[in-house]
This record gives structure tokens, C-alpha cells and sequence, in this order.
């Protein structure tokens, strides 16, 4: 007997430690000793096996055993149940039934992890109901577990937490993982009880938090509890953070704080950064590596998504070569992601090839492409891409097909597919689909359609609808229209420029300078400032940045001298100033010009010239706002004149100068 208890205690310390091959030599000196059949060591023996996943083994050590006990069929049983094994597992405890042994409550909640909601897991919360064991708190915690992870019997689980005698820590931090919208609500019940928490229960709640103020309470009390040094809740917080609009500051310290940094720390600090400061989300990316960690599939993808936010396709191309290194070429996630920032970047031709050599395509795959056409101004050929299409389409597809018939000016096509959503495909016109049709129609010219169309929506119209429709009306200089549509948008969002700017220009073009003058005098009163118009071009390694005037740049000096020489070229070639849109109060013509030729595109363009090799056939200049029409001209008669391609993006679309025309068609 005391041999039998020092190779039990021996066994039970191999699988704690999980030391499988000093587990394994021992089976063998059982065997030699005729002791392997022992019921006591022979559960051991299955235990030890199952905690080093080695499930054949646990199974075959069962099918040996000339006697089993509830022991031996719970063991193997929550075996399978923690390798999410459902048939194996419910196949055993079939089988356990029909020996006429009546389950405890751990093969109870061993069955019940496995299901997942599912007929079975039903039928074993009966038999748990029959055998009394249904006010267990280890059945009733796993019950709750298995309905919460099925939508449609959650309010099941509700009804068990409801009725529970007695409740446990594992109780609530399982109620408030599988209930996230009464999480917060439920904490509060626990803080009143006076009742415990772990770093688990701190991990659920601020992962459910709905708002900025809620996120900060759980932050402090994670710092009161010393819990905020902890891996799992510096994650949680630095992920609520930053998706409830908290700063990237803010979330980088708490990422520091952290005692240890794991690879979801990583990714929540990247996704934290990657739309507002991606220079800062790539140089975490590069500190991840450098710290020897090897990103996943997920972290490519941010570091990727990060990529699209600078000005040309050098941070793209160096992570898409990792990509292909680290062997996810064909990860349709990563894929996708490099479709997108190669587009953002203006190479639609590299993105173009990434997707062609997908190895499958997906809904977003084929969103990002039509997406990417439709925004390089290539309508047609997203159309054609729809037309491919061996999947159904969504919302997404119609919205990015919407915008390439916008785009590209094409009034019928983009008539025929608004009217498709509903008729063929079923799909309710949402507000970026209406936001698309009034531009298609208002940069036609049928602006009282356009009207028409906002007014009888079945939905409120949203600032972007009524921007389409006011940028149509200045376009098209119409006043009575573009008035109204401005009136909504500062309604709207009064501390927003966009509808005093482009009304004033609307009256400017129309030769009403008092009515200009007014409007603008109403912005300084409402102390409404215009956005200031930034470029960014880069040269080497380094983007140079420019804002309207350029005063800052270190080089303003010689690249005006060098501007004013190229503007008496272009203007050689036809170039005229259009100094329509400026306010009359300036009277000289000269003046004017000056104003309209410091336009910080300009100055980025002008720049790119003078550093730029004979080499480069392409020039590409990102914008904070929609380029005007002069410096619309302007690139057109540039790109004529240095034989380059130029690439600007602005606000809302890409234009390609080639040869003095644009891929808009003159239709922005």
C-alpha cells in the first residue's frame, strides 16, 4: 500500500509540472512491477497523461483498465472537455450513463464546457435538474458559461445566475464575461456586497466599458488594487482606451507600466496608434521585432494598416517584403490589409498585384479593390471588378461602387445600381449610399434631384449628404440650394469651416462679395477658423511637410524662386490664375496670384522638382483638404511640362496627372 501511495504522489507531481518523459519512464517500472492495473494509479496514470496532452495515452491506459470508478471516466472525460474534444467527450459520458454511474457535479461541468450551448448541453442541464445537482455552484457556473456563448439561449444562463443559493468568484466573473452589457451594472453589485474580484473580473468589466468615464473609474481602481502592472489589465485598458477615443499618450503609459508584454500588449498599443499616428504605430512595430518577439498574422495586418497613412509606398513595400519572409503571403487578412495601404500610398498598380496573386478572395477582398479603383478615379474598371465578383456583395460593395460612379461621372450606371440595392440585392440604401447618389447627381448639374432626393429620404441626412450637396451647388455655383445645404451643415456642426468656406466661395464665384463677406464675418463671429491646407511630399527617407505660405520650410526661400520660374513656363503654356475664390478685399490682381501660388501643394510639388532624380517618373503629394480648382490646373499643365506623372491625394479621392490631363476627368 505504501508503494502504491509514493508512486501516486509521484505521478500527481509529474503532472502538476507536466514532466512527461519522467511520467512516462515510471508507467514503464509499473508495468514491470504488475502495477499498472492498479485502479488508484492507473486514474493517476490518466490524469497525468491528459494534463500533457497525450489523449491516446489516457484513452489506451482506460481501455486497459480491468475496473474503472467515477474517477476514471470524470478524468478522461474533462480530458476531452479542455481539448475541446464535444464528441469524444459526450460519447464518454454516454457511455458512463449507460454503466449506471450516476455523474458528479465535475463530470457534470466537464460535458457542459464542451457544449456550448447546443442540444446536448441542454439535455445535460436536465439530467443536472433530475440528480439535484442544478443548485451546485461548480454545475451552475459552468451552465452559465455554456449558455452565455449561445446568443440564443443567454437568457438561460440569466435564470440560472437568478436562482443561485450560493455564488462564488468564478460565479460573477463567468456572469459578467458571458453578460458584457450588464458587466458594468453587475461590478457595482459585487463593490456593494462588499464581495472579491481578480485581475479576471478587472479584464471583463473594462473590456465592456460603454464609455470614456467608465473606462477611467475601472483604470483607477485597477491602480488602487495594484492590478494596472498586470499583463492582461494593461491590455484590457490600453484596448477600451484607445476604441473609447482615449489618446495614444495615455495608452502608452499604461503599456509601459506593464510588468510583462506580450504579444497582445503589442497589438493593443499598435491599434491603438495606427489611424492617428502611424509613424508612432510603425516604430512600435520595428521595437517588437527588435525585442525578438515574431508578429502573427494580426500584427502584420495593424503594422500594414499603419503603412497607409504615410506618403509613399516605402514603409508598405519594406513590411510586404516581411510578409512574404515570414510566410503569410497568402493570408487573405494580410492581403487585404496591403490591397488597402498600397491604394492610400497611390499605387494602385502594386495594388492591383496583390490582389491577382491571392490565392482566394473574400468580401473584403473584393471591397478594397473596388474601393481602391473607385478612389483612383478608375469607375469603370471597378464596375468591371463587381461584374467578376463570385461572392455575394454587401452594403460595403455598393457604397465603393457608388463612389467610383462618382468619381468617374457616371450618371446611369450609378442610377442603375442605387436602384438595384433594394429591388435585386435587398439591401436598404444607408446614408453613405445617398451621400454617393446626391454626388452623382449634383456633379451632373441635376441638383434639384439631388434635392429631391435629400428630402425624402426615409433616414435623417447626415453631414456628409449635405457636403455632397453643397459641394455640388459650388461646383455648379448655385446659390439658393448650396445656401440651404450650408445651413443644415452648420446646424449640424457649428465649429466645423466646411459650410462657411464653401458658401463663401459660392458667392464669390457669382461675383456677390458682400454676401461673401458676410459669411465669413458670421465664422469669426462663431470663432469658426478654416482648416489650414497641409502637403506632404516625401524625398528619400524623409517627408517634408508644407502648410499654405510655407514660411516654415528651411528651403521657402529657393523654392519660391523656383516656383515664380516654373509659373512663367506653365504660363507660356495657357496657365491662368483663377482668382475667383479670392476674397475680394485683396484688390490687386498680383496679390491675389501670390496668395493662390503659396497653396501648399504647390510648394510640395515645386519642392519634389527641385530634389527629385531624373529617374523618378512620379511625384506623389498627400493633402489634408480637397484641392482647389487653380491648383487642379496647375498640376495638370505640370505634369505637361516636367514629363512626370503627378499624384495628389486629397480629402476624398487620388488624382493622377499624366500629360496634362487627370484621372478625374475633371470631375472632383
Amino acid at each position: 500500500m505504501e508503494e502504491v501511495t509514493y508512486y501516486g504522489a509521484v505521478l500527481r507531481f509529474c503532472s502538476h509540472h507536466r514532466l512527461f518523459l519522467l511520467g512516462r519512464s515510471l508507467h514503464r517500472r509499473l508495468l514491470l512491477h504488475h502495477l499498472s492495473h492498479h485502479l488508484h494509479l492507473s486514474n493517476h496514470l490518466i490524469n497525468f497523461y491528459s494534463k500533457c496532452n497525450s489523449l491516446a495515452s489516457a484513452h489506451r491506459v482506460f481501455d486497459e483498465m480491468p475496473h474503472r470508478n467515477l474517477v476514471s471516466w470524470t478524468a478522461l472525460i474533462s480530458a476531452y472537455s479542455r481539448r475541446r474534444f464535444p464528441d469524444h467527450c459526450f460519447s464518454l459520458f454516454s457511455s458512463m450513463l449507460s454503466q449506471r454511474l450516476l455523474p458528479n457535479e465535475y463530470a457534470l461541468s466537464a460535458v457542459l464546457s464542451a457544449s456550448i450551448g447546443s442540444f446536448r448541453g441542454r439535455q445535460v442541464h436536465a439530467l443536472a435538474t433530475k440528480t439535484s445537482f442544478d443548485h451546485n455552484v461548480t454545475v451552475c457556473n459552468a451552465l452559465i458559461a455554456m449558455y452565455s456563448k449561445c446568443p440564443s439561449h443567454a437568457s438561460e444562463g440569466w435564470l440560472v445566475f437568478r436562482v443561485m443559493p450560493f455564488r462564488n468568484l468564478i460565479t460573477w466573473n463567468s456572469v459578467i464575461a458571458g453578460f458584457p452589457d450588464r458587466s458594468v451594472s453587475l461590478f457595482r453589485c459585487i463593490r456593494r456586497n462588499s464581495s472579491g474580484f481578480d485581475r479576471a473580473t478587472l479584464v471583463s468589466v473594462i473590456t465592456s466599458c460603454r464609455n470614456f468615464r467608465e473606462c477611467l473609474q475601472m483604470h483607477c481602481l485597477a491602480v488602487k488594487c495594484c492590478f494596472n502592472s498586470e499583463t492582461l489589465v494593461a491590455s484590457a485598458l490600453v484596448k477600451a482606451y484607445s476604441g473609447l477615443g482615449g489618446g495614444y499618450r495615455d495608452c502608452y503609459r499604461i503599456f509601459v507600466g506593464a510588468k510583462e508584454k506580450d504579444i497582445v500588449s503589442w497589438l493593443g498599443i499598435m491599434a491603438s496608434c495606427v489611424e492617428n499616428e502611424p509613424k508612432e504605430a510603425m516604430s512600435l512595430f520595428w521595437e517588437l521585432r527588435w525585442k525578438g518577439f515574431i508578429p502573427d498574422r494580426h500584427v502584420l495586418s495593424i503594422a500594414v494598416k499603419a503603412c497607409a497613412g504615410f506618403a509613399t509606398e516605402r514603409h508598405c513595400s519594406a513590411v510586404h517584403s516581411l510578409v512574404l519572409r515570414s510566410g503569410f503571403g497568402n493570408d487573405t487578412i494580410v492581403a487585404n490589409a496591403l490591397i488597402h495601404a498600397y491604394s492610400r500610398c497611390g499605387s494602385i498598380v502594386l495594388a492591383g498585384h496583390v490582389f491577382e496573386q491571392m490565392v482566394a478572395h473574400d468580401l473584403v477582398s473584393w471591397n478594397s479593390l473596388i474601393k481602391a479603383l473607385a478612389t483612383h478615379g478608375r469607375g469603370r474598371e471597378a464596375l468591371q471588378a463587381f461584374r467578376s465578383m463570385d461572392i455575394a456583395p454587401d452594403s460595403s460593395t455598393f457604397a465603393g461602387l457608388l463612389t467610383a460612379c462618382s468619381h468617374g461621372g457616371l450618371l446611369d450606371e450609378g442610377r442603375e445600381i442605387f436602384e438595384s440595392l433594394s429591388k435585386v440585392y435587398g439591401i436598404d440604401p444607408h446614408l453613405d449610399h445617398y451621400a454617393c447618389m446626391v454626388d452623382i447627381l449634383g456633379r451632373a448639374g441635376r441638383l434639384s434631384e439631388a434635392e429631391e432626393l435629400v428630402e425624402r429620404m426615409p433616414i435623417e441626412p447626415d453631414f456628409v449628404v449635405w457636403s455632397s450637396l453643397l459641394g455640388a451647388c459650388s461646383k455648379h455655383r448655385e446659390a439658393r440650394i448650396g445656401e440651404k445645404a450650408a445651413r443644415k451643415l452648420v446646424e449640424l456642426d457649428p465649429q466645423r469651416s466646411v459650410g462657411y468656406v464653401m458658401m463663401s466661395n459660392i458667392y464669390c464665384a457669382r461675383g456677390s462679395y458682400h454676401d461673401a463677406t458676410f459669411v465669413r464675418k458670421e465664422m469669426k463671429e462663431f470663432g469658426v477658423k478654416k482648416e489650414l491646407g497641409l502637403s506632404w511630399i516625401g524625398i528619400g527617407n524623409i517627408v517634408h511637410e508644407f502648410s499654405a505660405g510655407g514660411r516654415h520650410h528651411p528651403q521657402i526661400e529657393d523654392i519660391w524662386v523656383e516656383l515664380k520660374g516654373h509659373v512663367v513656363r506653365l504660363k507660356k503654356m495657357g496657365y491662368v490664375a483663377d482668382t475667383s475664390l479670392v476674397l475680394h478685399e485683396i484688390d490687386e490682381e498680383e496679390r491675389k496670384e501670390e496668395r493662390l501660388l503659396r497653396h501648399s501643394e504647390k510648394l510640395a510639388l515645386v519642392f519634389g522638382m527641385m530634389n527629385s532624380s531624373a529617374a523618378q517618373d512620379s511625384l506623389k503629394i498627400m493633402k489634408n483638404i480637397r484641392i482647389c480648382k487653380d491648383c487642379h490646373r496647375f498640376m495638370k499643365l505640370s505634369s505637361e511640362c516636367i514629363g512626370k506623372e503627378i499624384v495628389v491625394r486629397d480629402s476624398s479621392r487620388f488624382h493622377h496627372f499624366i500629360h496634362g490631363e487627370c484621372s478625374c476627368g475633371d470631375y472632383w
